[in-house]
């Protein structure tokens, strides 16, 4: 019969378990070779369609949250149990150097099998065989004031350890300043060009036409981004081409240069969620590259992958207006943008635009992207929408209230943005910035009026074709949210 596990073996396996990965953290950071990196990846490709939407639906962005807890306390089950195996190995010798032995070394291996890394490896693996080593030292017997104080000197130790370990690996692998992108020059012209362009609104804390890079929506299938250095990039043309062609990345930034404004908008955002942002990109067409490899694609459709495992299928006469960037705002591309390049498809919703692509794929029938495969159809022309946060109401000193956000309909453009205080029985049209010279842009919109009471506000746009905004309300799933922006304003 199997001894059940002793309260001494629970306590050290589980701090043995804390130690190990705080250990990896100190030596890579929150990166995808930190030992939980892989396991939250597993549990993002395993989690089925139908739990993914709902997360999106119901939780938004704390889903995050909740499968990098299940891989944190995945990985800290598996090497707790590592450690009660090199305990009980120790035990029946009475050695309890051996079963420290045993624990770091299988440790070890299974660091490396995560996470391909042996050399970082022992910066789990060590941690880990001290803090079993120290436990087997321990003993079930004996007094217990002098128990006591072992096992508070042991927990002690090991919480002190993954503190240290917490704020030594945040200092070691912070992010670094962004550096200015290559042949980017052009870039502080067009963000002049937005800023002249700005409506003069009363709120600070509104955005203008260009979103900051720190505070620009982020949205990846995992938690943990691909480190990929322009060194080692490349982009494969590969499938039903006349000639499969890689490039490189010195290679692209000496072709054609464009510093284009184009705004993204997330299909797994709520009706009037903050996820929609604009920025100035440095990058180059993509269309001459696509004809370069004469595409002899019998769907002309096309996979786009990134390192991360995402991919994304396209309309070949789509994508062929696609743009390879590599900057944002005059900088080089942050890494969970994408760095050192990512594609940008202008219209379509954020969710098309590839990070880190390092491969298109001429296919010879359709197949289905990361996200169809899970019920979705993101990868169609983005809705109109005209938001309404937060910061965009603001009551002035003279007793009004002014109303201002953004409106935006991919590369249909916005014609004209309406608001009415009434719930809808009356609009008048707002004032709109003056549209960028892109396409693919979003415009701000901002009116004023005098409050009498409650307002029931709602805001809705037409876009460039004259067609008006969608007004009955939907959610993001399957192909992204619709619906007229409704908020209560009281004076």
């Amino acid at each position: 019969m199997t001894e059940r596990p002793s309260r001494r073996e629970m306590l050290t396996a589980s701090l043995a378990g804390l130690t190990a990965v705080a250990g990896s953290y100190v030596a890579v950071g929150w990166s995808p070779t930190f030992v939980v990196a892989p396991v939250d990846q597993w549990i993002v490709n395993t989690t089925p369609g139908a739990i993914t939407t709902f997360m999106i639906e119901n939780v938004g962005d704390a889903g995050h949250l909740l499968h990098i807890a299940m891989a944190v306390a995945a990985v800290l089950g598996l090497f707790g149990l590592v450690s009660f195996a090199g305990l009980r190995a120790g035990d029946r010798i009475g050695q309890p150097l051996v079963g420290g032995l045993v624990a770091g070394s299988v440790g070890w291996l299974l660091t490396v099998a995560l996470t391909r890394e042996p050399l970082l490896a022992l910066a789990a693996a060590g941690p880990m065989a001290v803090f079993t080593l120290v436990g087997g030292f321990q003993t079930e017997t004996g007094a217990i004031n002098l128990r006591r104080r072992r096992t508070l000197g042991t927990v002690a130790g090991a919480v002190g350890f993954a503190g240290v370990a917490a704020i030594t690996g945040r200092l070691l692998h912070g992010s670094e300043p962004l550096g200015d992108a290559p042949n980017s020059e052009g870039a502080d012209k067009r963000l002049a060009e937005a800023e002249a362009s700005e409506l003069d609104t009363a709120s600070a804390d509104l955005l203008g036409l260009v979103s900051p890079i720190d505070g620009f929506y982020n949205v990846d299938i995992a938690e943990f981004d691909p480190e990929v250095t322009s060194e080692e990039w490349s982009l494969t043309f590969t499938g039903d081409v006349e000639q499969e062609r890689t490039i490189e990345f010195d290679d692209l930034i000496d072709r054609e240069v464009e510093n284009r404004f184009v705004t993204l908008r997330c299909v797994g955002e709520d009706l009037n969620e903050q996820k929609l942002d604009n920025a100035a990109w440095t990058g180059t067409p993509l269309r001459p590259l696509l004809d370069s490899v004469d595409p002899q694609s019998d769907c002309d459709c096309a996979m786009l992958r990134g390192e991360d495992g995402y991919y994304v299928q396209f309309p070949t006469d789509v994508l062929a207006e696609g743009f390879l960037a590599w900057g944002m705002n005059g900088k080089e591309l942050p890494t969970s943008h994408g760095h050192p390049v990512r594609v940008l498809i202008p219209g379509h919703w954020g969710e098309t635009n590839v990070k880190w692509l390092t491969e298109i794929e001429l296919l010879n029938t359709e197949e289905d992207g990361y996200w169809e495969e899970r019920g979705w159809e993101g990868t169609g022309e983005v809705k109109t929408v005209a938001k309404l946060w937060d910061e965009g109401i603001t009551e002035l000193d003279d007793g009004r209230i002014e109303l201002a956000g953004h409106a935006y309909a991919g590369t249909r453009g916005i014609s004209r943005v309406e608001v009415s205080t009434d719930g809808g029985d009356s609009w008048v049209d707002a004032d709109l910035s003056e549209p960028l010279p892109d396409e693919d842009v979003w415009r701000q919109w901002r009116y004023t009026f005098e409050p009498d009471g409650t307002h029931d506000v709602v805001v809705r746009a037409t876009d460039g074709e004259g067609n008006l905004q969608t007004e009955a309300e939907t959610g993001s799933s399957p192909d992204g949210a619709a619906g007229w922006v409704e908020r209560t304003v009281t004076e």
